[in-house]
């Protein structure tokens, strides 16, 4: 009995998860149409000033559609950001819904590294490249511009975003290995690495489900930033991949 029982609640689950994620994907495009035209208005600023702007229409959109479907987020340690600093920072990558949540709640203006192609998709392709620095990965040229393209992002006084995964973590593990490119950022800039960990996602949309989403909790963990004074940027990733595990593990708990 308890395992027929069983089977039918995650009948049900299963059911649930895929009209909810339709849920999830027409209330995206809807709220999205309503915030384009006034994220548009950001290209009318200064580089700084607008992409300021940017991310605060991009705050609010979330701030409505993550209650639309049943994810609030809850935010800590923003008070680690100093006035005037900008910074690198870098998260843990377990699911598509990373990736609309993250830039928004880093404080002021900021740019992620993403996917020319993307780039290409009719009226989302505007509001992407507005918050993008964009790079074929399949081309040295253009990951070599792209770094050069962050330094600038960086230079002008805004945060750089980056998932050191590189793409969502498919593992048992809690982390992936990272990659070098953020790190090697800090240390070409000078700029201080701040780690942030992004709990819930992976169980709002498990890497093994598609078209899959579940009403979850959320919340990004700001820890602490690390400088990269005297160290290089092998010693860099090492150090930042031992904080983020170590915070991931104990937050999932």
């Amino acid at each position: 009995m308890q395992k027929a029982s069983g089977k039918k609640n995650n009948l049900f689950i299963e059911i649930f998860a895929r009209i909810w994620a339709l849920w999830g994907l027409i209330s995206f495009v809807i709220t999205f149409l309503i915030i384009f035209i006034p994220s548009m208005l950001s290209y009318l600023f200064p580089q700084k000033k607008g992409q300021d702007y940017f991310i605060a229409v991009s705050r609010w959109w979330m701030n409505v559609w993550l209650p639309l479907i049943g994810c609030p987020l809850k935010v800590n340690g923003r008070q680690y950001f100093k006035k005037g600093e900008s910074y690198v920072v870098v998260y843990n990558h377990n699911a598509l819904l990373d990736v609309p949540l993250s830039a928004p709640y880093i404080p002021g203006g900021n740019k992620t590294i993403a996917k020319a192609s993307f780039a290409k998709v009719p009226i989302f392709g505007m509001f992407y490249t507005r918050g993008s620095v964009l790079v074929d990965r399949g081309s040295d040229k253009s990951r070599r511009k792209s770094f050069d393209a962050m330094k600038q992002v960086l230079q002008q006084g805004m945060h750089i975003c980056l998932y050191p995964e590189g793409t969502r973590n498919r593992t048992a593990e809690p982390l992936k290995p990272f990659y070098d490119g953020a790190f090697k950022l800090a240390v070409d800039t000078g700029k201080e690495i701040m780690p942030c960990i992004i709990h819930g996602t992976g169980r709002a949309m498990p890497i093994n489900k598609k078209f899959y989403l579940l009403p979850t909790r959320l919340t990004m963990n700001f820890l602490p930033p690390v400088s990269p004074a005297n160290t290089d940027a092998k010693a860099l990733k090492d150090k930042i991949f031992k904080i983020m595990y170590d915070e991931y593990v104990a937050g999932e708990k």
